[in-house]
């Protein structure tokens, strides 16, 4: 009785210091975070200090072209869609890489991503195929000298899990690279695991290399989308897009910040 209530206990202290751990690492990635001057798009999933299924996402640019954007909240025939949106429309360049829907939801899925992938896993999941599947079917944007990865974060609501994933170009073969990791449990409150486009700055810019990257959620969207802006280069940030999934409820609620409307 006594060995089995002190293997409990063991195994407890392990796990508080695991977590302890990893809240300390959390820090010190926002922190490497806020000194890389052009991370590019990134997706943030987790889970906040009060529970709360959380997504962010946040865009970058450098040209006029991709700081010409906004990004907006559309409410219409019962779907929410958070999607880019150009500023000043006279001064789209080029819109086939930067006006897309980031953010949608598909009964317990909630997807978001850097591009219109997100639309194409909503219609795979519409035809009764898998996530898998839709994101396989896709290429790294066709941007040389870039070749800028899609990165995709789905949420299971139902599940309560979530599937991170990378899709770039081999540097050997220029095949698309697609990486991904398991449908994985949300295990600690206050932590989520960040993924974005690029390593920094750089001609050209360098992808993302790597898993994704434990960094810490606050209590709600305002707070928590204050505190990405705030990290983000203030040289090189756009837009961004904090989101909760109430965990009892369901119920979503959105933090919108634009820097062309700051």
């Amino acid at each position: 009785m006594l060995a089995n209530l002190l293997a409990s206990i063991n195994t407890w202290l392990a796990q508080e210091k695991s977590v302890k751990s990893i809240e300390k690492q959390a820090q010190e990635n926002l922190k490497a975070l806020s000194e890389n001057p052009y991370p590019g798009r990134g997706i943030v999933m987790g889970r906040s200090a009060v529970g709360d299924l959380m997504q962010i996402y946040w865009v970058m640019g450098r040209s006029e072209n991709s700081r010409n954007r906004v990004l907006l909240l559309d409410r219409a025939d019962g779907e929410e869609v958070v999607r880019t949106a150009a500023f000043d429309p006279l001064k789209v360049e080029d819109p086939s890489l930067i006006i897309y829907n980031a953010m949608r939801q598909h009964g317990d899925f909630h997807i978001v991503s850097n591009g219109d992938q997100t639309d194409t896993v909503v219609q795979f999941l519409k035809e009764g195929n898998t996530v898998d599947e839709a994101l396989a079917s896709r290429s790294y944007e066709p941007d040389d000298p870039n070749f800028t990865p899609r990165i995709t974060g789905i949420i299971n609501d139902a599940a309560k899990t979530y599937l991170m994933w990378i899709t770039r170009k081999h540097e050997a073969t220029g095949l698309p690279e697609h990486s991904h990791g398991l449908w994985s449990k949300f295990a600690v409150d206050a932590l989520g695991e960040c993924i974005h486009t690029y390593r920094g700055d750089g001609s050209p810019l360098p992808p993302f290399e790597g898993r994704p990257y434990a960094v810490p959620l606050g209590e709600g969207v305002v707070s928590t989308a204050e505190t990405y802006w705030d990290t983000l280069n203030p040289d090189n940030r756009v837009a961004l897009v904090a989101k909760s999934i109430d965990s009892e409820t369901g119920t979503v609620d959105y933090h919108i910040i634009n820097a062309l409307n700051r």
